[in-house]
């Protein structure tokens, strides 16, 4: 039984493959999202993703496997005693940090970090809105602070503070990020909590057939055009990956998901759903690599 919930909305838009939600772009109003959006981009702008991380139990293994599926080089770095890790690069290209697990229990998954100009004030927001701070901001040398937090349901993430750097040097091209994805049991919780943390601006979209709500999420002061990621309420069964919790998930560009797919197995990888076509949207699969960390391939539409 798959541990997933039975579509991302967006993403799924027009498929036919599933009995899942379903969103259709056209022609029932609804923007031809690749088209009508710029999605992520490298201003970072607060309130948007500025950074992954992968945490893992095997950090080589976790190397060879990304670098199987998108070729990625992964340079080692000084990550302190005791501790292991460093960048994954796409042609040169930071595109994500790799580091090992160390929290005893915790199960391997991506950590999406999003831009702040104030990490002691996102902390203090945090936990006004009743969530719970796992790591306190903490200065990395001149490169910025970070922190990292629980939202009221137990969903991670994390915020950056740019100092010298800024963020990934690459995003919305194959091997990199272009979206970013909340699955939650409550949704109108969690547009209350990171409404109120990072000031998002959110639009609903029913989905056909009863299916629910898919939210889409743009930065504070930003035009729709400009949205980076989306929510969507699902089952606590739906969230077994992450015992129950909400969990936050990385899309990531490729230039052919068939492709990307065989490269998911063929590097010891699994494929939950796909790949399937969505209309205006493009073609993607669902993906866990060998330690069951989660991310999705999309490619974009032929033509």
């Amino acid at each position: 039984m798959s541990t997933f919930p039975d579509a991302s909305a967006w993403m799924w838009a027009g498929s036919g493959r599933r009995a899942g939600p379903r969103l259709r772009c056209e022609p029932e109003g609804v923007p031809n999202l690749r088209k009508a959006t710029v999605m992520i981009t490298t201003d970072f702008v607060p309130g948007s993703p500025c950074w992954l991380d992968l945490g893992a139990p095997d950090v080589q293994a976790a190397a060879a496997f990304y670098g199987g599926v998108f070729g990625w080089q992964y340079e080692s770095m000084d990550a302190g005693e005791g501790m292991e890790g460093g960048m994954f690069r796409n042609d040169g290209k930071t595109v994500a940090g790799l580091g090992k697990l160390t929290e005893e229990g915790a199960r391997s998954a991506w950590m999406i970090y999003y831009a702040v100009t104030d990490a002691d004030a996102t902390t203090r927001a945090v936990e006004e809105a009743g969530g719970t701070v796992r790591v306190p901001p903490t200065q990395l040398d001149e490169w910025g602070r970070m922190a990292q937090y629980s939202d009221p349901l137990g969903g991670q993430f994390a915020v950056w503070q740019p100092g010298t750097d800024k963020g990934v040097d690459q995003v919305d091209e194959p091997g990199s990020l272009s979206w970013t994805e909340l699955y939650t049991s409550d949704a109108a919780a969690a547009k209350q909590f990171y409404g109120s943390v990072f000031g998002w601006q959110f639009s609903d979209m029913e989905m056909p057939g009863g299916g629910g709500t898919y939210t889409l999420i743009t930065p504070a002061g930003l035009p729709e055009e400009r949205m980076h990621g989306g929510l969507m309420q699902v089952a606590e069964a739906d969230l077994a990956l992450a015992h129950g919790r909400p969990y936050w998930h990385p899309v990531f560009a490729v230039a052919d998901c068939d492709d990307a797919v065989a490269r998911v197995t063929a590097s010891g990888g699994n494929v939950q759903m796909g790949p399937d076509d969505a209309e205006g949207v493009g073609r993607l699969a669902v993906c866990l690599d060998p330690s069951n960390a989660d991310f999705v391939v999309l490619a974009p539409p032929a033509g």
